[in-house]
């Protein structure tokens, strides 16, 4: 019979709400990072083109860092502990980003940098689960904690910009990223089962290479890659129309506040199957069409911003649906890593080619041919989940197959 950590705390009202305040300072932090740093480089002299192939190193060295982290995360059976480490690289090599001397050696802090910032959603995701698994507690309503924070921390800080800078945005990130490493300091540890399987290279890969959700990770880097391009370029683009920093916080304000009603709505109306879950993801993929159809037609800054309303339900819902799916393919022991895995699919493979090849198409043609090509992705895509819901229908396909190898015992 499992025996619990003796050191497991009572999951009281306080480390939840702990949980919760650190979701909202985390993602304010990345938020100002996300939002605001290409206009930061832009103002120190970097070409679009430039900008693109920068932001583009991120989402490369996540293809490594995330199975990485994943891995030790899953191994070391102490995802709080690794998530402060993230944070703390994450703080003092952003420093390093901004007060960099040259382009040089602002590619190589970008490096390191995302080496320990890119994968803190996929293990914070999975922190969230690892507490409220068998409390009755539900995912998103926690996670609209992270929303609330990107969305007010961004149409805050827009303002502040504004008067002193974009190097402010080095001063407000550190800021954020401080206070979220307190509240993870105040987090108790989780309770572990002793008879939990010990998490091997071996095993990981045979997991993780499950066909089933390598369609499914590679679909989503079709869906993907339009959802980073606008992320990348949309600051950019709202100015190339006539906007201020003020109107690219209330972009980002409005693209994710909404989220909050999104997951509490999914929280109590989606089932966890998996024929429902594939056919929501058919459902989302059609809506990011019509929002980068929208995006593309677009003529002053103020629709932009209005247009960003859809960010809530197309790219919060993928998320959510995303997340669930990973679960149901993924045993309990490798659950960071199969965070990391999908994490890696959309803000990895999709932020490498979104970064290159948006820039390019940015750069060369403006930016209604790059969204008429994120119009073309997540048609394909939206083909794709209808393909792999059909297969679901026919086949049956039972999640309960992949979860009996949670407790397969070592290869000999």
């Amino acid at each position: 019979m499992a025996q619990l950590d003796r050191s497991a705390p009572v999951r009281g009202t306080s480390s939840l709400t702990s949980l919760k305040l650190y979701n909202f300072f985390i993602y304010g932090a990345i938020s100002i990072f996300a939002g605001f740093l290409q206009l930061y480089l832009q103002e120190i002299g970097m070409t679009k083109l430039e900008i693109g192939s920068l932001m583009a190193i991120g989402p490369f060295v996540s293809l490594f860092a995330n199975p990485f982290w994943g891995f030790w995360s899953d191994k070391s059976r102490n995802i709080r502990i690794v998530l402060m480490m993230m944070m703390g690289g994450t703080f003092v090599l952003a420093q390093g980003v901004f007060y960099a001397p040259s382009y040089a050696w602002i590619y190589v802090a970008m490096i390191f940098f995302y080496f320990f910032q890119s994968p803190l959603f996929a293990q914070t995701n999975s922190l969230i689960l690892g507490y409220i698994d068998g409390t009755g507690q539900k995912f998103g309503s926690f996670r609209l904690w992270g929303s609330l924070g990107w969305a007010l921390t961004a149409v805050a800080a827009g303002p502040v910009i504004d008067r002193f800078g974009v190097s402010s945005v080095s001063i407000i990130f550190a800021c954020m990223i401080a206070v979220a490493f307190i509240f993870s300091v105040l987090l108790p540890r989780q309770p572990i089962a002793s008879d939990t399987p010990i998490v091997t290279f071996r095993r990981f890969g045979k997991v993780m290479f499950n066909p089933y959700f390598m369609i499914f990770i590679g679909l989503g880097v079709l869906v993907s890659v339009p959802n980073a391009m606008n992320s990348t370029f949309m600051s950019l683009y709202i100015v190339e129309m006539g906007g201020d920093k003020q109107m690219v916080g209330w972009a980002i304000f409005t693209s994710s506040i909404l989220e909050v009603g999104v997951f509490l709505l999914l929280d109590r109306l989606l089932k966890r199957k998996m024929s429902i879950l594939l056919g929501s993801l058919i459902l989302i993929s059609l809506l990011f069409a019509l929002r980068w159809q929208l995006m593309a037609l677009a003529n002053n800054p103020m629709e932009v911003v209005f247009i960003q309303l859809m960010h809530s339900v197309t790219f919060g819902g993928y998320f959510y649906v995303g997340t669930q799916l990973t679960m149901l393919f993924i045993p309990r022991p490798y659950r960071s890593s199969g965070q990391a895995v999908y994490t890696m699919a959309w803000g990895g493979l999709s932020g490498v080619i979104a970064g290159l090849f948006g820039g390019w198409l940015f750069q060369s043609f403006g930016a209604e041919v790059m969204y008429s090509i994120g119009v073309f992705f997540s048609l394909v895509g939206a083909t794709g989940f209808a393909i792999m819901w059909l297969w679901n229908r026919r086949n049956g396909y039972q999640p309960t197959v992949l979860t009996e190898m949670g407790n397969m015992d070592e290869d000999k």
